[in-house]
């Protein structure tokens, strides 16, 4: 169970990384945010979060995107959704300015409730749809 749980974190601060880097750029509160919640979790000396913390390279969209369904996965409880609500909106609070691309992560998040009736049956459709939009638009801004 502990190492469920340490999985679980670990899954969350990617997530919450992922969503520092959505606008395209880690804001100063943001950074001190992610840092709290790496050390609350004791995960900040991590191997596979030291590098992501250590802002060398961005994370693409499509790459929180995807960390996202593997969180939900099939089936979401309640209260792993909560959870990453809770810090997810923690994190994009934190510096006073919601960018549109953090609404919208927001709002795929909130789509995934697992309490909707919707929710139930397309929540990984709806998180196929999106990566699938963000690459098109990744794949066309290379052209």
């Amino acid at each position: 169970m502990l190492t469920q749980n340490k999985n679980k974190m670990k899954q969350i601060l990617k997530i919450l990384i992922g969503a520092a880097w959505i606008d395209g750029i880690i804001q100063p509160e943001e950074r001190v945010y992610l840092r709290r919640v790496a050390d609350e979790f004791k995960l900040a000396d991590d191997p596979q979060i030291k590098p992501l913390l250590s802002e060398l390279k961005p994370i693409q969209p499509v790459e929180c995107y995807q960390w996202l369904e593997e969180y939900f996965g099939d089936n979401p409880s309640a209260e792993d959704y909560q959870q990453l609500l809770d810090i997810i909106s923690g994190l994009i609070y934190s510096d006073g300015y919601i960018d549109v691309r953090e609404a919208k992560l927001i709002e795929t998040i909130q789509s995934c409730d697992p309490g909707s009736p919707e929710c139930r049956n397309s929540i990984l459709d709806k998180i196929l749809r999106k990566i699938q939009k963000l690459y098109k638009a990744a794949i066309e801004q290379q052209v």
